[in-house]
């Protein structure tokens, strides 16, 4: 009952919040930079892991940026804009399980020190910036869905990090390739999550509107 009142508070209130736009602002420019920093060293590295880190990375700041636009909106349109976003998570989730797929057959061993080292700087990163959007969590889907997508990515750096010891303990791509296909999972899981909430307040939009114009 209590996560109920917040969400409601924070769903009304929070949209047009310097607090909140802040935020945005700020974790627009970190997942930015740390695409470069994680792509380069992801290929560098040769870690499929990595690299999918990284394209999340280049996705969230994208999706920073399109709720920054939408703030402050009618609630139509930030579900439209969070169906959207719900989408593009959902794409990522399959392009990683395809790619995952490709490396078994044709992949090498991934470098595990750069692994530790770039995936340790990441979840220090998403887990600053899953601490500032927290307080969000229960607002609505526009807000949820970059809850979901700092959230995903702290607990997918952890498994980066899981990934680079087996790949040092065995010396196989296998912890590699397996940690991409975890997080292509929690891509999938997350999209979908996202876009019921946004089908279902779009749903209440319209059916609002009907009563409205009877």
């Amino acid at each position: 009952m209590a996560d109920g009142c917040c969400g409601a508070k924070a769903g009304k209130t929070a949209l047009n919040d310097p607090r909140w736009r802040r935020v945005l602002w700020i974790a627009l420019l970190l997942n930015a930079a740390m695409f470069f920093v994680e792509f380069g060293m992801g290929a560098s590295a040769d870690s499929r892991a990595l690299q999918a880190d990284a394209l999340d990375f280049l996705g969230d700041a994208a999706n920073y940026a399109i709720s920054l636009g939408v703030a402050g909106m009618a609630l139509a349109w930030r579900a439209r804009t969070a169906l959207l976003k719900g989408v593009t998570i959902l794409g990522f989730g399959l392009w990683v399980l395809g790619s995952a797929a490709w490396a078994f057959v044709t992949g090498t061993a991934p470098e595990p020190v750069a692994m530790g080292v770039i995936g340790t700087l990441a979840l220090i990163v998403n887990l600053v910036v899953a601490l500032m959007l927290y307080r969000y969590r229960t607002g609505d889907a526009n807000m949820r869905s970059v809850w979901i997508c700092s959230r995903n990515d702290a607990i997918g750096n952890i498994a980066v990090l899981a990934a680079a010891l087996g790949v040092a303990g065995t010396g196989s791509a296998l912890p590699d390739l397996i940690v991409a296909l975890l997080m292509a999972v929690l891509g999938i899981s997350g999209g979908w999550q996202v876009i019921r909430a946004a089908l279902g307040e779009l749903a209440s939009g319209r059916s609002l509107a009907g009563q409205s114009a009877s």
